[in-house]
Parts: structure tokens; sequence; C-alpha cells
């Protein structure tokens, strides 16, 4: 019998941490199973669905930059999340053949706020900085924990469609991204009983990309600062917060949950979690 697998799909793909966070589960529990990286370029996302169909070796993907809207016309349905974020960062192939597309980004990107978001709070607010496809499912999972959401990209117009098309009606609010650039004298009020969180949802910070201008005038005071890039995990957003005394999540974080979502779908098990301080380790050597 052939070897069960899944992989992630891309362009560019070389940096993708997904085969050494499966392939760690994968090992620790045993199961005879690989999980590969696949550089696939926008016109060749058609074809190679259409060629992994065929195989019943192949458990499904994770669909990363730039194709988590592409993949969505050649799939046979949407679990329903994934088409309220209209973004797919799963496909499963199914028994029949079929693909279906998920979005674990959403449940990932929480993962790590869970314990915060228990409380309960008077107020809850996050500023989002970024209009890309993972902002899609940030401001979904935020919107659906009732935070009002301050969206920030270089096109305020853009953020306004994003948050009018996933949280219609919803008091929300769109802003240039230089905004948050330059110092503001905004006194906050008391912040007791409230919850902010502040988000890099850009790929400013990632290896490569210029910094994340952000002046830390505009972090309410107890805020969490939460940059979901990857490359590298300790992003100079991330240090600066450390340095002005905030709370803060990285990357990983996010990247693990999602992941721990997809692994199960592709291999009927859950990952096992209490290895997440190994995992770190292997990620960051």
């Amino acid at each position: 019998m052939t070897r069960a697998y899944a992989e992630v799909i891309g362009d560019p793909i070389a940096q993708s941490k997904s085969p050494a966070i499966h392939g760690f589960w994968l090992g620790k529990l045993g199961i005879d199973a690989d999980y590969r990286a696949n550089l696939v370029r926008s016109e060749e996302v058609g074809p190679y669905l259409a060629g992994r169909r065929a195989d019943p070796a192949w458990r499904g993907c994770n669909v990363t930059m730039p194709h988590k809207q592409a993949v969505m016309p050649h799939l046979d349905r949407l679990d329903p999340l994934a088409e309220r974020i209209g973004a797919v960062n799963t496909i499963v192939h199914e028994a029949d053949g079929t693909l279906t597309g998920h979005n674990t980004d959403a449940a990932g990107f929480l993962e790590p706020l869970r314990p915060l978001l228990a409380n309960e709070h008077l107020f809850r607010m996050a500023r989002v900085l970024g209009t890309g496809g993972a902002a899609r499912a940030i401001v979904a999972a935020l919107a659906a924990e009732n935070l009002v959401i301050v969206l920030a990209g270089r096109d305020p117009d853009k953020a306004r469609a994003l948050l009018d098309e996933l949280d219609p009606g919803g008091e929300h609010h769109a802003v240039d991204i230089a905004h948050f650039a330059d110092p503001t004298d905004f006194a906050f009020d008391d912040r007791v009983g409230c919850f902010d969180v502040i988000v890099n949802a850009s790929p400013l910070g990632m290896a490569g990309q210029p910094s994340l201008a952000f002046d830390f005038s505009h972090a309410p005071p107890g805020s969490v600062v939460y940059d979901i890039v990857t490359h590298p995990a300790d992003t100079p957003l991330l240090q600066q917060a450390r340095a002005a005394g905030f709370r803060t999540v990285d990357g990983l974080s996010m990247l693990i949950g999602q992941a721990a979502a997809a692994f199960e779908k592709f291999f009927g098990e859950s990952p096992p979690r209490d290895a997440d301080r190994e995992l770190r380790a292997l990620l960051a050597a």
C-alpha cells in the first residue's frame, strides 16, 4: 500500500515550518505517513488539485500564501467557517474523492488568547494591522468573540470593505496603517475590566521585509501584543512590546494551533500537545 501523505502548498514554500511540525507529531505518534512541502504557482493550483484527487494516498493539504482564496473554486464544498471567512488554509481529501475546504487559522489564532477571553470583560478591542488573507480569519475570529476592531491597512477603503463583509453591522473602524506609526497623546481611560489586543496580521517584520512601524503610545495599558509572523518568531515588534512592558504572543502559537486542527483532519488523531515545548525548540533551531 502506498504511504499516506499530506502537504503544504504555496509560493514561496521553502520557508514553511509545516513539514517540521507535522513530521514531529507523526514521529511522536508512530503514524506511518509523510508530510511534504510543495511549491505550487498560481497557474498550477487547478491542475495540482485535479491531479491529487486521483491519488488515494493523499490526505489533503494546507494552503499558504498566495492561494488561500484561489483554491476555493476548485473544491467540492466549504466548511461553514471557511465560507464565512472567504479563505481556505486546509483542504481535506474525503473518502469519496471529493475535496472539502476548511479554515483552521481562526481557531489557531484564538488558541493562545482563550485563557484571557474566558474572562468576562466590560469592553474588548483589537487593533489589527494588515488586510491580507490572514487578516480575514483574524477579523472573523475576533468579531465572533465580541471585540470592537480597528482594522488598519494601506488602503482604508479595503479595510472598511473587509469589515463590512465579515461582520456586517459591527461597530468597527477602518484606518490608514500609517496612523499607528506616529505618536499620539490620546489619554486612555481606565482599562480595568477591559481586554485590548494589538495584532500584526501583515508580513511586516518578516525576514526580508521592513519592520512594522508601530508607536506604542497607541497601545492601551495592559494590551496583549500578538505578531503572527513566524520567521523570525521573535520579531522587532515583540521585542519592543516586551521592552515597553506588554504581554506578547508570537506567530508560532498561531502556526502550531492551526496545524493541530489540520493534523487531526488529515491523520485522524490529535497531535501530542504536551510536547509543544519540545516542538518550539525544534522550530527555533
